[in-house]
């Protein structure tokens, strides 16, 4: 059997197809670009995405068997919809700020403790969808008021193909309405916000089949971040998987919430996993920041060259330090105001010195967020991603955090992910964890070479709690 896994990503859709031993028959992806043109606002026309999916579908449909199709998707962008499942307007991407005094009135109203309690979630943000329905129900009364379908963007695709209004609990964690303890809505909360539940999709498993697109089975995917922990073969608690990208995630799945600590909260979702959660941990600029220096001080310069500019230098870039907070920082410290720079610098630095302290600077970020969810490095660190297709960066972060690194045959992990599930809807595999043994292969193990960050890694900590980690 074929499956194909389609991973809705914020500026790209990408779309694979894989056989049930986790090969990659085809791989398509198509960008867009969001409009930003409105202040604090971040849109995209929903039936575009369903217009990209549909085309990709039908291309390999054309060329390939498929038993089975699955979808993952960022969180938090959210669609709203009238009693036909016509958008009512554009959909609200998960980075868009407009809800921010909405946010602020959900936190007056539960504080933070009860909703980390009820949804996992540490901080109250305009960017969950809950402080976006109150921002319409506030601001754009005569939009609102003619909400009867609310949707993230998995089920809004699921809507579109199969006609069955279904989500999955993965997804749903970060909604801000979703008791990921009971796995029900939070009643308290959709009064709060003016919805009520037969507004909201059927909640079933992930790797269910819901229906059919074509004769091809739709079956729920997963939170992007989750699918691809899947792809990259984590599926047990003391197994994590790291992913740098434009940011840098942690997935780690675990058996229950983490106990409420207001200094150091640690997200948690639901994992695809049954009867799992998930940590997922992430830093706003990983790869964004290489790019941003790239794009402004070596325009034009591929990826790959920045490792080999970054290696003509030791370890430590000769005492100069970089915070890579250029859009806030997430953990371990949340602080959306806080800002990047580099420190320490001298005229002995040249160009390389700054390249690596930006790949050191993620390292310590990923040190310390393994820290906080307490990885004992008995297994294996999995990394996908952009960052992982190198072999300084992974070098450095198996030197600087101490354990073993190991890449994946497998690059679009998150494609892969979906399409096990696709698979566990189709009955291929009786669970998603023959899936993960079945289809998932290691490439390359980055060991600890002995090589000592200590001084530089206290030093990133010393500047980053000096000038970023106080919160009044």
């Amino acid at each position: 059997m074929n499956f194909l896994g389609i991973d809705l990503g914020t500026t790209s859709v990408k779309a694979a197809v894989f056989d049930e031993s986790g090969q990659r028959l085809a791989f398509a992806a198509v960008e867009y670009t969001l409009d930003t043109s409105k202040p604090g606002m971040i849109e995209f026309p929903a039936e575009r995405y369903v217009e990209i999916c549909r085309e990709l579908i039908d291309r390999f449909a054309a060329q390939y068997r498929i038993e089975a199709l699955a979808v993952d998707s960022q969180g938090e962008t959210l669609i709203l919809a009238d009693g036909e499942g016509k958008p009512l307007c554009p959909a609200v991407n998960w980075m868009d700020t407009r809800a921010v005094d909405e946010a602020k009135l959900i936190e007056d109203k539960f504080g933070r403790r009860e909703v980390y309690e009820r949804t996992g979630q540490p901080e109250i943000t305009g960017g969950w969808p809950a402080s976006k329905l109150l921002w319409f129900k506030r601001r754009r009364p005569e939009i609102f008021g003619r909400v009867r379908k609310i949707f993230l963007l998995e089920d809004w695709i699921i809507y579109n193909l199969s006609h069955e209004f279904v989500n999955e609990p993965t997804l749903l964690s970060s909604s801000l309405y979703f008791d990921i303890r009971r796995r029900t809505w939070w009643s308290e909360m959709l009064d709060f916000i003016g919805i009520t539940p037969d507004m909201l999709p059927r909640v079933v498993p992930c790797g269910s089949a819901v229906g059919e697109y074509c004769g091809i089975k739709v079956v729920t995917g997963a939170l992007d971040q989750i699918a691809g922990s899947l792809g990259a073969g984590v599926a047990k608690p003391g197994e994590v998987s790291e992913m740098t990208g434009t940011i840098m995630a942690i997935c780690a799945p675990c058996l229950d919430i983490p106990e409420y600590d207001p200094a150091s909260i640690i997200p948690c979702h639901l994992h695809a996993l049954d009867g799992m959660y998930c940590r997922l941990l992430w830093s706003s600029t990983a790869g964004a920041a290489l790019k941003w220096f790239r794009d402004a001080f070596l325009p034009g310069e591929k990826f790959k060259e920045l490792d080999r500019i970054a290696a003509e230098v030791p370890p430590g870039s000769g005492g100069l330090t970089f915070l890579p907070h250029l859009c806030g920082s997430s953990m371990p410290v949340y602080n959306p105001d806080a800002k990047g720079c580099f420190y320490g610098l001298t005229l002995a630095h040249g160009l390389p010195h700054f390249v690596r302290a930006i790949l050191e600077s993620v390292a310590f970020i990923l040190k310390e967020d393994l820290c906080y969810i307490g990885f004992s490095g008995e297994k294996d660190l999995r990394i996908t991603g952009g960052g992982a297709y190198g072999q300084l960066w992974p070098q450095i972060k198996a030197d600087v955090t101490g354990y073993r690194l190991a890449t994946l045959n497998e690059t679009e992990c998150a494609c892969l992910g979906a399409a096990m599930l696709a698979g566990v809807g189709a009955g291929a595999y009786r669970s998603i964890e023959e899936a993960v043994a079945r289809a998932v292969s290691i490439k390359r193990v980055f060991s600890p070479s002995g090589t000592d960050y200590g001084d530089a890694y206290r030093a990133y900590i010393e500047l980053d709690t000096l000038l970023n980690r106080g919160r009044g």
